[in-house]
């Protein structure tokens, strides 16, 4: 007999699982899970005495799906007859199912299993939330049971939809601020959680030229430089400002984390870029003489020498500004920034032909 191994223990693939380990592997509370059971039908083919309930894989697949239609805006009511309808014989399905000129279903506020509780906790994702748009409620779902596929779609279908900035205000920051504050206080727990997060969001920011239109830049446009700060690792900030400007018609340059001081000033001078973005995420890797020096780097011809602007962006820099230096605040405001930036001519020499 097949055996299952689970975080509650070893069990029989006909015995099934508890709703408890259910309800982890998939990142809803057992509450929702009893809740689907009562009001859809949700619940396990058999139960043991005492109608104690053991979820065996052919249930377990259903309460996969009716999590993934339901972190999608699908009203529970339609998500569960819908569910159902593959592995259950004779379950009726939802009104306008495989009918291709149907409606689609209207999306409501919130799932109705991710309502939002007291003191910023959300039920169904164990995330503290707060009041957010359903899709990060759908993505923090998706992302605790570790639902790789499900977690990349939503992100490339509001990435197509909004666009890069919408996404990383609302959906992928949210949620990657949520995982974090959960990491925190939790003694090591849902680190993997954020490593897949993570993945999942640089993914779709590397991918956003892919899943909208974007204008190419012309060949001779002067890039924006983007890079972390030696021993700065933190690039998620980075690569959506670089996925933002890319599909606004700038040409970047992504040099990516922990770039060397001197790496950084033989770009500036290769690249000859209209502005620099450096990132640090701590105040121990933030260098206001760094930033200052790249400042000061000029190329082009006697008479019209010029050098870049200097973004010193994210919270390791402070909340003041600092002369000489653009200081962003979000990403909008980079953008604001660097409008323009990264979509003229550079000069008439590159700047390794004049040193």
């Amino acid at each position: 007999m097949d055996r299952v191994i689970t975080d509650g223990g070893t069990h029989t693939a006909e015995a099934g699982v508890t709703t408890g380990v259910l309800a982890r592997r998939l990142g809803v509370s057992p509450t929702t899970i009893r809740s689907w059971d009562r009001r859809y039908g949700l619940g396990p083919a058999h139960r043991e005495g005492g109608r104690h309930r053991r979820w065996r894989a052919a249930d377990i697949a259903v309460l996969e799906e009716m999590c993934r239609l339901t972190a999608t805006g699908v009203p529970p009511a339609e998500a569960a007859r819908a569910a159902m309808a593959p592995t259950r014989p004779g379950t009726p399905t939802a009104p306008g199912a495989g009918d291709p000129a149907a409606p689609p279903p209207p999306t409501p506020a919130y799932p109705p299993d991710t309502v939002p509780a007291p003191h910023g906790r959300v039920v169904g994702s164990g995330l503290p939330l707060g009041d957010v748009r359903h899709e990060a409620r759908g993505l923090a779902r998706a992302s605790v049971r570790l639902d790789s596929a499900a977690v990349q779609d939503l992100l490339n279908s509001f990435v197509r939809e909004h666009g890069v900035l919408a996404a990383w205000e609302d959906v992928m920051m949210p949620t990657l601020h949520a995982v974090g504050r959960k990491w925190q206080s939790s003694g090591d727990r849902y680190v993997e959680v954020e490593h897949l997060l993570s993945w999942h969001v640089s993914t779709a920011l590397r991918s956003a030229p892919l899943l909208r239109p974007c204008p190419v830049p012309p060949p001779e446009t002067a890039p924006v430089l983007l890079a972390c700060l030696p021993d700065e690792q933190h690039t998620l900030p980075l690569e959506a400002l670089d996925a933002a400007l890319r599909e606004r018609g700038a040409a970047t340059r992504m040099l990516g984390g922990a770039v060397p001081a001197e790496a950084l000033t033989a770009a500036v001078r290769r690249s000859g870029p209209s502005a620099v973005v450096l990132w640090s995420q701590t105040r121990s890797t933030a260098s206001v003489p760094l930033a200052r020096e790249l400042g000061r780097t000029q190329w082009g011809v006697q008479g019209a020498r010029h050098g870049p602007a200097v973004l010193v962006a994210g919270p390791g820099w402070g909340r003041r500004g600092l002369p000489g230096l653009l200081r962003p605040h979000g990403l909008g405001d980079a953008l604001a920034m660097l409008s323009g930036a990264g979509t003229t001519a550079p000069p008439a020499r590159r700047p390794e032909e004049t040193g």
